[in-house]
């Protein structure tokens, strides 16, 4: 057996060291994710956000061939949630799925967190509202409905979707506030969701309801309600003969509740160049067109860079809504 000198021992120990310091980086970089990876959602199991975050996590999971784990972390209106997401280590490992709310908590004092606390992934789903009265409501058209409203005293219309503050009130003040019209002018009637406050408008307890088309469906299909418009920049396909406040009043105002996927601020740019581009076949793929189309969700999609401007606008727009409607704290 030949005899291995001191010199030739170094030089082969100094190639392996090479070898493990550089020769390993392209593996680890392809390597993500190695491991499982959790994806937080700051609402309880059950929700449509809940159910657009596992049909995302088990297309992730198929594509990336790593288990995306969700786990929802309920409290605070969102606070909690949202929280999780925003101080997370940024190795990508835990991601989650931001929605409206994080628009909306900072405004009302709640939180510091805002769209800038995280790294946008990609904008998913937006669901506008829609504006709906009873089907025996003499109201045929939203500008009926609309000129109704302002002929009548302030508060003399009540409406309802959700509780005071929330998006579909919010809604509401924007599209009062599009019209000329005082943030008040018809009176919010708090409510737990938007299936409570349909079945209230169906036994004639409101005048009208703002809150997305597919919350209403159940009530419109049974015959009890009607949609008259919806607060949007195109009409939804699931629901093509509801025009836009733009068609029928020639109000260009829009809004929605919306779902994006997003990092904790300053993830990697290699792993969420990864996460984006995956998410995208997500967003592509029949098994998710299907999965939305079906429960009658909006589809919408963003990169990274969009979805940081769709918040930024967003949170502007409910800035001014609830200053207007004295609901802001900042």
């Amino acid at each position: 057996m030949p005899k291995i000198t001191r010199r030739a021992f170094a030089a082969t120990s100094v190639a392996a060291a090479a070898v493990a310091a550089f020769g390993s980086r392209p593996a680890l970089a392809q390597a993500y994710p190695a491991r499982p990876v959790t994806v937080v959602v700051p609402w309880g199991a059950g929700g449509g956000t809940d159910a657009t975050a596992r049909i995302v996590a088990a297309l992730l999971e198929k594509d990336l061939g790593q288990p995306f784990n969700v786990v929802n972390r309920t409290g605070g209106s969102g606070v909690v949630g949202h929280t999780a997401i925003a101080s997370a280590p940024p190795d990508g490992y835990t991601i989650g799925m931001l929605t409206v709310e994080i628009s909306m908590m900072h405004w009302q004092g709640l939180t510091e967190l805002a769209p800038k606390s995280y790294t946008p992934l990609a904008l998913m789903n937006e669901d506008p509202p829609g504006i709906q009265v009873s089907s025996t409501s003499p109201y045929k058209t939203v500008k009926e409905l609309a000129d109704a409203i302002k002929a009548a005293p302030v508060g003399k219309f009540k409406a309802s979707g959700t509780g005071q503050g929330g998006i579909w009130h919010l809604a509401l003040v924007g599209w009062m506030q599009a019209m000329g019209l005082p943030a008040n002018q018809v009176a919010w009637v708090p409510s737990n969701g938007a299936a409570p406050a349909m079945q209230d408008l169906a036994a004639g307890g409101l005048d009208l309801t703002t809150c997305s088309v597919p919350e209403a469906r159940a009530i419109i299909e049974a015959g009890k309600a009607r949609s008259l418009a919806i607060m949007a920049p195109a009409r939804n396909p699931v629901f093509p003969n509801v025009p836009t406040l733009k068609e029928a009043m020639s109000i260009d105002y829009s809004t929605g509740a919306w779902r994006g996927i997003a990092g904790p601020k300053g993830l990697p740019a290699d792993v969420a160049t990864k996460l984006t581009a995956s998410l995208k076949k997500v967003y592509d793929s029949t098994e998710y067109k299907d999965f939305m189309s079906n429960r009658g969700f909006g589809v919408v999609w963003g990169d990274g860079a969009q979805f940081a401007s769709f918040m930024d606008k967003g949170d502007a727009q409910m800035g001014v809504a609830m200053k207007a409607a004295g609901l802001s704290k900042a």
